[in-house]
């Protein structure tokens, strides 16, 4: 059975329009794979022109209509062309593309959904209350056990899978938010991820809040009140995981394969060693949805966007993510 993967295009001044073209026509001899690209059509068919990539993209009327790279405009309106970076219509474009791609997932019309990057504050400025893409589709599907994962391979294909217990937070208010219950969450989504991907084994890896995992409470005690019983609960029905453990040295040990898997606590304590070992190339996966959501791990990069110059590798791996993910669903 052939797939449905449905791309939002993101806000169309940055790259995402470029990054997503520039993927689907890496992949098109790869697989039979039907893609919708949920965004604004004027600039994904004069982008692609520009782009001389030839991809035979066609408007969306139904799933019976042959082809295979469907254009679908959220907006009764199409955009003006030439729009400036962060423009407030292409920022409001972008939640009008993340809201229909997640409610056709919720519909069970699409496989999987990957979203092109946004500006989080330009959405914001633009009137929304808005955190990020991965909150925004929670909310949408009314999942409230969902965590981030970054995934990504170095240049030797040795993996980094990173879940996060807590995401989009100013550092002073990190530690409040990291409760038993988040981090028994994210143990438990990040033990399911590694099944999910088909691994022989799913041994997570839990960091530390503090430096050196709090010295035995001498610079802390997050590791002994809560991240600790969390781990023990964890270890109690039968998960294989380990932790608190110093988050410096962690990410070392899981690289070179001890471990399937890391929860880091906060958003820079994993993403920043997973983008140093795969900058180009790392995925965004949000785990606990009712549907697949993968997305490239980088920004909008406005200051390239539109010159042709855009690396779609992140896209690619998102891609190739979501079709493996949905796979399994499709025989």
């Amino acid at each position: 059975m052939t797939g449905r993967i449905g791309i939002t295009l993101g806000d169309v001044t940055g790259v995402g329009p470029e990054v997503t073209l520039k993927a689907l026509a890496a992949e098109a001899a790869v697989d039979s794979t039907r893609y919708l690209l949920i965004g604004d059509e004027g600039y994904a068919r004069r982008l692609n022109e520009k782009l001389a990539l030839h991809l035979p993209l066609q408007s969306f009327v139904d799933w019976e209509t042959p082809g295979r790279y469907f254009l679908l405009s959220p907006l009764t309106e199409p955009l003006p062309a030439g729009l400036v970076a962060g423009s407030p219509a292409a920022a409001q474009a972008a939640v009008a593309s993340l809201r229909e791609g997640g409610h056709r997932c919720v519909r069970r019309e699409l496989d999987a959904l990957v979203t092109a990057p946004v500006h989080k504050a330009n959405i914001v400025r633009a009137g929304h209350a808005f955190i990020g893409q991965t909150e925004f589709l929670s909310q949408l599907a009314g999942a409230n056990r969902t965590a981030m994962m970054l995934l990504g391979q170095d240049q030797n294909q040795r993996w980094l899978r990173v879940a996060l217990v807590t995401t989009h937070l100013p550092l002073k208010q990190v530690a409040p938010h990291v409760t038993p219950e988040k981090v028994d969450l994210a143990i438990a989504l990040a033990a399911q991820s590694c099944h999910d991907l088909g691994l022989p084994r799913a041994r997570v890896v839990v960091c530390g809040l503090n430096p050196h995992a709090g010295e035995s409470g001498e610079m802390g005690d997050e590791e002994q009140i809560t991240i600790g019983p969390a781990v023990a609960a964890a270890q109690a029905r039968g998960l294989d995981v380990v932790g608190p453990l110093s988050g410096d040295t962690v990410f070392y040990h899981a690289l070179r394969g001890e471990f399937d898997a890391v929860v880091a606590m906060y958003h820079d304590q994993g993403l920043a060693p997973l983008k140093a070992v795969a900058f180009d190339t790392g995925v965004n996966w949000t785990l606990g949805l009712p549907f697949i959501r993968t997305s490239p791990d980088h920004g909008t990069a406005y200051d390239i966007a539109g010159r042709g110059v855009a690396n779609p590798s992140s896209m690619i791996a998102a891609l190739r993510l979501a079709k493996q993910l949905a796979r399994p669903s499709l025989r």
